[in-house]
């Protein structure tokens, strides 16, 4: 894959990504509902990969080293929603958590990549960040956002 090409893809992608749960007008409204903090957490992990976006498309490693771990490290939920989730999880709670070590795994490579200025591999560990988070928004949000804040 082409530079130019390897950008685009990563844009479209971060673009999908950012609207990884609704905004806070969208849920919620309609049953009270009180958004989770994992809606916060997920909203700055969508700025945190479009930045990335950004900072790979002008080859800039530095930015990509700094904004990596926050992809990476990313806050957890506080414990009694963690609790909520997991409960509702049930069975698939094993398999939400892998999508979050692939991406944790991921974005570890990808800083290692950037620290060593190879685009490259940079861009191969972010398409498996993007990967990863696609695979658990499809396999969960639909459902999750449903459950949590009422049918849409």
């Amino acid at each position: 894959m082409t530079n130019s090409k390897a950008v685009i893809t990563i844009t479209v992608a971060a673009c999908l990504i950012s609207g990884a749960f609704p905004g806070p007008t969208q849920a919620g409204d309609a049953t009270g509902a009180q958004p989770l903090a994992l809606r916060k957490i997920m909203q700055e992990l969508g700025s945190n990969m479009q930045a990335t976006t950004g900072a790979i498309s002008r080859e800039d490693w530095a930015q990509v080293v700094q904004l990596a771990p926050k992809i990476a490290a990313h806050p957890a939920p506080p414990l009694t929603e963690k609790i909520r989730i997991f409960a509702y999880l049930g069975a698939d709670a094993g398999r939400f958590r892998s999508f979050d070590a692939q991406t944790h795994e991921a974005a570890l490579a990808m800083k290692q990549a950037a620290a060593r200025s190879d685009g490259k591999a940079v861009i191969e560990s972010f398409a498996r960040v993007q990967e990863s988070c696609m695979g658990c928004h499809q396999a969960f949000r639909k459902p999750f956002v449903e459950h949590f804040y009422g049918a849409r």
